[in-house]
């Protein structure tokens, strides 16, 4: 099976992820897909392929060498985005797409043009995946789940390949932020790892915003409407004025790229009574997280001040950036580049203006960069992926493991 029809396969299964759910996995669908793939590789002969409790498959491709090599892992998550459909996937394959619209059959207002998006224009005459327009394809993440499979398939079909152990790991709900939470590092023994969780071929991703979570909760009193003067005190009114205080020309995500940082409100529960804003703080700056919170805080009690309301802070934090941990371990980069151009391909390092998986197992223990995997236009209709980005991403993982089974 190639690894384009592994990930026609894939993208089927409706796994998208749930963040009201307290389950683990979040949904039923994720673990029809992992217990798919438990079967895919015991089929192969990884005979220690299972599933845990909490829905995380690992498994280990047997070594072909017999002297020392570490323990290397790849990772990649089955779990879709929550904020767009996953039921129903149609994929379709543009077989050698000439640079013409893509216009999506089930709703012909998506259309995918090469004047909109630089790096569809770039693939002219390759195979392009795209959904059939009212989903999302799921090349987040199951491009990478493809790419480790075909890898895996290629690993044990050709026992001439030099390497040493390889392990597996699949995880179910990163898209919420719970991909790390459950995953046990002691019991998946690897020394690094590799998600496979990126965009453009040769893309390389070492370094990953630092992130907090805050919660701004503004406490008023309700009482009837039509009796309320002199009394009420809308809770709702103070964190609309919360929010419009933020700065418009700075620290927002839409006035901001690069390194740069942000603080976004994003999720509003709201009463008159108590009225909760959700804020994310991002800065590639570990320490500078705290100025951010400061800033946020200070006009929280200005606000409070202004409006005869009570304010509650909370501040949670959510992730730590990957490197930190990996500039204390220069060789996992310094392979993934090498792997790169072994593949063919020119290495493009690039901060995430995000987090993967990676981030968190990094300080968990497991050194982990994040490789492309052929992933464009995630959590969108307009998601679309290429069979030569597929097969690419498949040949560095191959060509990583032949270089940790190098003499250093």
């Amino acid at each position: 099976m190639s690894v384009l029809d592994r990930f026609l396969r894939y993208v089927r299964v409706d796994t998208r992820a749930d963040e009201r759910a307290t389950t683990c996995p979040s949904t039923p669908g994720q673990l029809v897909l992992l217990n798919m793939l438990v079967s895919e590789l015991q089929a192969l002969g990884l005979d220690d392929a299972s599933v845990d409790e909490n829905g995380y498959v690992m498994a280990t491709v047997p070594p072909t060498v017999d002297h020392d090599v570490p323990v290397v892992g790849f990772i990649a998550h089955v779990d879709t985005s929550p904020e767009m459909s996953g039921a129903g996937v149609r994929p379709i394959v543009h077989e050698r797409w000439d640079g013409r619209d893509i216009v999506l059959p089930d709703d012909p207002s998506a259309v995918l043009r090469a004047a909109d998006f630089p790096d569809l224009a770039s693939q002219v005459g390759h195979d392009i995946v795209t959904a059939s327009g009212t989903t999302l394809l799921g090349a987040d993440d199951k491009a990478g789940v493809a790419a480790i499979m075909a890898a895996a398939t290629r690993l044990m079909a050709d026992r001439s390949i030099p390497h040493g152990p390889i392990r597996i790991g699949f995880t179910p709900d990163e898209e919420i932020g719970r991909g790390a939470d459950r995953f046990d590092v002691a019991r998946f023994g690897a020394r690094c790892a590799y998600t496979l969780d990126g965009g453009n071929c040769g893309e390389l991703e070492y370094e990953s915003f630092s992130a907090d979570a805050m919660r701004v909760t503004f406490l008023g009193f309700n009482t009837h409407p039509g009796y309320a003067k002199g009394r009420m005190v809308n809770a709702i009114k103070a964190a609309a004025r919360f929010i419009d205080r933020f700065p418009a020309d700075r620290l927002s995500p839409e006035t901001t790229d690069g390194y740069d940082g942000y603080v976004h409100p994003y999720q509003l529960d709201a009463s008159v009574d108590r009225t909760s804003v959700r804020v994310l703080i991002r800065d590639f700056q570990t320490a500078a997280l705290a100025e951010k919170e400061k800033l946020v805080a200070d006009l929280a009690n200005e606000i409070a001040a202004e409006t005869g309301t009570r304010v509650e802070l909370e501040v949670q934090q959510s992730y730590r950036n990957m490197r930190e941990v990996l500039d204390l371990h220069p060789a996992i980069v310094d392979r993934a580049r090498d792997a790169i151009r072994r593949a063919g391909l020119t290495p493009i390092e690039k901060p995430i203006r995000g987090g993967t998986d990676g981030s968190r197992l990094s300080f968990m223990g497991l050194p982990t960069p994040n490789l492309f995997a052929g992933e464009h236009n995630f959590h969108s209709r307009l998601e679309w992926t290429s069979r030569q980005d597929l097969e690419k991403a498949t040949d560095v993982i191959v060509e990583l493991a032949r270089i940790w089974a190098e003499p250093s």
